[in-house]
């Protein structure tokens, strides 16, 4: 199912040219890709990373090549119909947004006034991407309501089942995710606990509470649901509805700590974990370049180790920060994967 996604996520992307190997800082700030248009209307369905993707090599630094008009507050708010073209300025390269005119002058003028703006990057391009998974921590898990078992009995539970739950239920929500307890996650470099993985089983919603049990029905399964599962609120509404992808604002050095699944590698479209979160300034949307760590090899003539330079394999957006560490979906791979491999500022 990923793999034949995968072209169609790139094509949104607008991915058109491979990730740079290296980070050269003699590269100029802003690449244009070989061929651009000198002007671009906007139309319905485009994104603001479809348009910069369009001009750049690095879409994310879309937000350093648009130019504000004079007559237009906020560049980032476009509409279909708008025309983008390319100027230069100081002989760099800027991304110049003109409203048209004709159009609004158009009998639906009306219309054209309460034109939807186009999102940088809608949620629901990439959600089904997404892991349900969530970070926890020992105190909530262990206060947090758990299964008692279904009707009858029984201790596993399947989709459209209702099934006992214990705990406070007191001024709770009514919708519940369902978490079994993962591996805690740890800081490889300074061996902090930077808190434990919950594992989506499934989500519930209450029906009736007897003073400290509950009857809930199972809405969403993705196996059976176990007697000491756990009950959390959902996460859902702290996910941004559209990603910004950009370069972070601060420096970024981390390290990948987990690959969604339990296993050691990853590839595009996987989740993956890092050590740095909201303390660190990462922020949904924020891109990452991946790299692996240079190899040390032996210098034939001087006979002494010389580490090789790190090689940038990929990129990963960042789409959910806790206080230690994120979650990021990796966009694109030149190479496979692996826990320890580096992630920054791209």
């Amino acid at each position: 199912m990923k793999k034949a996604l995968l072209g169609i996520i790139l094509m949104l992307w607008g991915m058109v040219a491979t990730v740079q190997a290296g980070n050269a800082k003699d590269d100029p700030p802003l690449l244009l890709n070989e061929t651009v248009p000198e002007q671009y209307e906007v139309i319905a369905g485009d994104t603001l990373w479809d348009i910069s993707a369009l001009f750049l090599r690095d879409p994310w630094k879309w937000p350093e090549i648009w130019h504000a008009n004079q007559q237009i507050a906020n560049p980032h708010l476009i509409y279909p119909g708008d025309i983008v073209s390319l100027v230069y300025i100081d002989g760099r390269p800027k991304l110049m947004l003109s409203r048209n005119r004709e159009e609004k002058r158009s009998p639906q003028i009306r219309i054209e006034d309460h034109r939807a703006p186009i999102p940088a990057l809608p949620l629901e391009t990439i959600e089904n991407f997404l892991s349900k998974n969530r970070l926890t921590s020992n105190s909530e898990l262990q206060s947090a309501p758990y299964v008692l078992g279904g009707y009858e009995r029984r201790l596993l539970v399947g989709l459209g089942d209702d099934f006992y739950a214990r705990g406070d239920f007191t001024n709770q929500p009514l919708n519940y995710g369902i978490y079994r307890r993962g591996a805690p996650y740890l800081d490889p470099l300074s061996g902090e606990l930077l808190g434990v993985r919950a594992q989506s089983v499934g989500r519930a919603q209450v029906k009736t509470v007897n003073r400290d049990i509950a009857t809930l029905g199972a809405l969403y399964a993705e196996g059976e649901i176990r007697a000491k599962d756990r009950l959390l609120g959902y996460e859902d509404s702290l996910l941004p509805s559209i990603f910004y992808p950009r370069a972070p604002d601060r420096q970024i050095d981390a390290v990948v700590i987990s690959v969604e699944g339990g296993v050691r590698n990853a590839g595009a479209l996987d989740v993956v974990a890092v050590n740095r979160g909201d303390r660190d300034g990462l922020r949904a949307g924020d891109t990452l370049a991946i790299y692996k760590t240079g190899e040390i090899v032996k210098d034939q003539v001087t006979k002494q180790q010389v580490r090789l330079p790190d090689e940038r394999i990929g990129l990963l957006m960042v789409f959910r920060t806790y206080q230690k560490m994120s979650y990021g979906l990796v966009l694109v791979a030149d190479r496979q994967l692996d826990l320890g491999d580096l992630a920054r500022n791209p």
